[in-house]
């Protein structure tokens, strides 16, 4: 048996519910930004995120409704997608909070900041990667918006990195399920693809 449940009989809020739900685990962009006037730093975590490229190398979020990233963005074209890890846990979920936009989530949560190299917004100083993008595209889709930005730099702590690349088990990554659930690493399982050439005979 299964339950059937049609969207719009449904509602946008209780279905953005069940979405949320069953779409997981979610990776978290913790992006900064800098509002137009160059001063105000804004930080937020957005769990609807991804690789949209890898040549050129882009990254997209979503923006539920008009939030102070997403003016920020259109505003300035650049943004910072900061890694959200385990031990980071609080500030990520404070950073949430609807601030006032002339209030920066930096020093409303005392988040320490550290310059980044080629955009203006700061990075999360204590975040093991920071991906420094510049504004690609966005697409509207109905209430929200997809922000697509092409990543000019990467910064990865050194300590994360083994052999030449970043650790999982030391990355620790958050993730969002649903309600108010976040996620961890939890079990790390190892399997290589098969390529078709490799397949044992059936």
């Amino acid at each position: 048996m299964r339950v059937d449940l049609d969207p719009e009989s449904l509602g946008a809020g209780a279905f953005y519910r069940l979405l949320t739900a069953v779409v997981v685990p979610r990776p978290i962009a913790w992006v900064s930004t800098l509002a137009a006037d160059g001063t105000t730093a804004n930080l937020a975590p957005h769990s609807f995120f991804t690789v949209a490229c890898t040549d050129p190398p882009i990254v997209q979020f979503t923006s539920v409704g008009r939030k102070d990233t997403l003016r920020n963005v259109e505003a300035t074209g650049e943004f910072v997608v900061n890694f959200a890890p385990e031990p980071l846990f609080e500030q990520i979920n404070a950073t949430a909070t609807d601030f006032p936009a002339d209030e920066g989530e930096f020093e409303a949560v005392g988040i320490e900041r550290e310059a980044s190299l080629r955009v203006k917004p700061p990075r999360v100083a204590a975040s093991p990667v920071a991906l420094e993008c510049r504004l690609h595209s966005t697409l509207g889709i109905g209430a929200s918006t997809l922000v697509l930005g092409q990543v000019v730099h990467a910064a990865v702590r050194e300590d994360v990195i083994v052999e030449g690349h970043p650790d999982i088990r030391r990355l620790r990554p958050l993730s969002r399920l649903g309600r108010n659930e976040w996620g961890t690493l939890g079990e790390v399982r190892d399997l290589a693809r098969i390529a078709y050439r490799d397949r044992p005979p059936s």
